[in-house]
């Protein structure tokens, strides 16, 4: 399908400015790049109705990620860790049953998919929208044509690697293997950008960072985490190994990419304010078009944001705090609207 790219992007710049269509007046829509609802394991935080809690902050562009290795990792004292590995076939036929579950809860929600540029620009009006992603694309192990299956079912934001071994690049909690990206690895990425799906490179080493930016067409984002004051290595502890340091957020935003800020108390605090704070430190390092939500909501223990209202909170205290419109605007949503609907164009164009 052809689309007109300077029509689309005027488009996008038209939504950003205008004021949104929610319920209340002049609320501002949110987006948040990571949350995670699950169907298995011990705290199906996963069942609550996801309509509900989007409405509750005024949400209407959530990332809902998938985990793609979940029945093969646990957690242990230092972390989670890989469980075993699986069995040829065993990661796609997961994959496929846990995005068949996807689909039949937002249908009961009655949520839509973003699967076009136009599905953000409603989403950027105040109407609640879901985009489908997966975090580590174990899925791809049997091959690469699972990367326009995936697309077809709705995936249009793929985080290549997670805490699983995998055939396509180095992840930050474990010793590399890979140097980085594999050959697969590229391949998946230039298959991507001709789809136009988002590339997220959260989880990955520095060398998979810079070579994925040196690979792709299209802006990435690193949906959650933070920005280290060092060099994160995989011998730290687990959430400082997560962390990305602050060349690698700088080489994101300078291809025009967006680094979503979590949740972990740990790291963030475990105040609305803390969090705040921090997301602010952020802009101003990287600048206010390269910073966004990625809460990673329900896989963090104690988390300052337990849901979307707690969401809103951090723009109503940023508003408060005299945080102007229009930054606030590309933060709450503008940010990683524009780069989804940046890879989407740029691969159908």
């Amino acid at each position: 399908m052809l689309i007109n790219r300077r029509a689309v992007l005027a488009a996008m710049a038209a939504s950003l400015a205008r004021p949104t269509g929610l319920r209340a007046a002049d609320m501002m829509p949110i987006a948040d790049m990571h949350a995670h609802l699950f169907f298995i394991g011990p705290n199906p935080a996963a069942r609550q109705p996801l309509r509900r809690n989007m409405a509750s902050g005024g949400a209407t562009l959530v990332s809902w990620s998938l985990v793609g290795d979940m029945p093969w990792i646990r957690r242990s004292a230092t972390g989670l860790k890989q469980n075993g590995a699986p069995k040829r076939g065993a990661a796609t036929a997961w994959f496929r049953e846990e995005l068949e579950r996807i689909h039949r809860h937002l249908a009961e929600q009655k949520l839509k998919v973003v699967r076009t540029p136009v599905d953000i620009e409603r989403a950027l009006s105040g109407e609640p929208h879901v985009v489908l992603s997966v975090e580590g694309a174990t899925f791809l192990d049997d091959g690469l044509a699972g990367l326009e299956a995936a697309y077809d079912g709705g995936v249009r934001h793929l985080q290549l690697v997670h805490y699983a071994r995998n055939t396509i690049g180095d992840f930050q909690t474990e010793a590399p293997a890979h140097g980085g990206l594999t050959a697969f690895g590229r391949d998946v990425i230039r298959e991507a950008n001709r789809l136009g799906i988002l590339i997220d490179l959260a989880h990955g080493t520095k060398p998979t960072v810079e070579q994925a930016l040196e690979i792709s067409r299209s802006p990435v984002v690193w949906s959650h985490s933070s920005i280290a004051r060092g060099e994160p290595n995989w011998r730290m502890p687990a959430w400082r190994a997560r962390q990305i340091s602050a060349e690698e957020a700088r080489a994101i935003a300078a291809k025009g990419g967006v680094v979503g800020l979590w949740a972990l108390p740990s790291d963030v605090g475990s105040t609305i304010e803390s969090y705040a704070n921090r997301l602010l430190q952020m802009a101003q390092l990287l600048g206010d078009d390269h910073v966004a939500f990625g809460t990673d909501l329900n896989a963090i223990a104690n988390s300052p944001i337990k849901n979307y209202t707690d969401l809103r909170r951090v723009v109503t205290h940023l508003e408060a705090r005299g945080v102007e419109q229009s930054r606030l605007r590309k933060i709450s949503i503008g940010n990683y609207a524009r780069v989804l609907s940046a890879a989407m164009v740029a691969g159908k164009a």
